[in-house]
């Protein structure tokens, strides 16, 4: 590939880059490999190294790639991190929720089509383990609110999406957990909200326990519904009159 193949309309570092990713995608370059030297690379594509270097920063942006240094070091792909995947996924929610272009029905919706399948899927499949976790996020309920608490409830939901065994569950949900949380003050709540969270969450621990997944999920379903009707009135609140 040359300077006269490139489509002039696009940065040639861009060019590079979706090249070099739509190898990575594809399984050509694993996990773990290293890329070709920048000599190489240079070559391939007909390019400057100011070119290659700016290819590299684009990738290693996306956590597709890093750089390591010394006598054996080079640009290796990434091994997958559910938690840096999960954090490049929110930050693009975050921006489209900033940008008002995702509503709350929107974000609520995909917690209805993740969780409720999650919470019968964790019946079946959680282990005392993932009990126990779960127990020591359920506080009594109180109407006392703190940040603890609140962290309390968020990982509640974390651990349930995690026992139901998938991990592209939680990579789909836990985004939405943060936009959500990031958007919404928990002092902005209705009086005895949180109260009722707690007992929400209570009630479902108590049918994953049983691995009674049709009651999980019904659970699930109203506790969510109940959240959406609550953020929709913090989001009535945050809006200029």
């Amino acid at each position: 590939m040359t300077e006269a193949d490139r489509d002039d309309r696009r940065p040639a570092y861009a060019v590079v880059a979706d090249s070099l990713r739509a190898r990575i995608l594809a399984g050509e370059l694993k996990p773990g490999s290293r890329l070709p030297i920048d000599a190489d690379l240079r070559a391939e594509f007909g390019v400057g190294q100011s070119t290659v270097r700016e290819a590299i920063r684009t990738l290693a942006s996306e956590n597709l790639v890093h750089s390591v240094r010394g006598a054996s070091g080079g640009t290796f792909v990434s091994t997958p991190s559910l938690g840096r995947i999960s954090a490049h996924v929110e930050a693009g929610v975050t921006l489209l929720a900033s940008a008002e272009a995702v509503t709350v029905d929107q974000l609520m919706e995909v917690r209805q089509l993740t969780e409720v399948p999650a919470a019968g899927a964790a019946a079946f499949r959680r282990t005392e383990e993932h009990l126990a976790e779960l127990r020591a996020t359920i506080h009594e309920p109180t109407a006392d609110v703190s940040v603890e608490m609140h962290m309390a409830h968020q990982e509640f939901h974390r651990i349930l999406l995690r026992a139901a065994g998938n991990p592209l569950l939680e990579l789909v949900t836990v985004p939405v957990f943060g936009v959500l949380g990031s958007r919404f003050s928990r002092d902005m709540a209705p009086p005895g909200v949180w109260p009722a969270v707690d007992d929400d969450h209570i009630e479902i621990y108590e049918a994953v326990a049983a691995r009674d997944s049709l009651t999980a999920m019904t659970l699930m379903r109203r506790h969510l519904d109940q959240l959406d009707d609550i953020y929709k009135q913090m989001d009535l609140l945050r809006r200029p009159t």
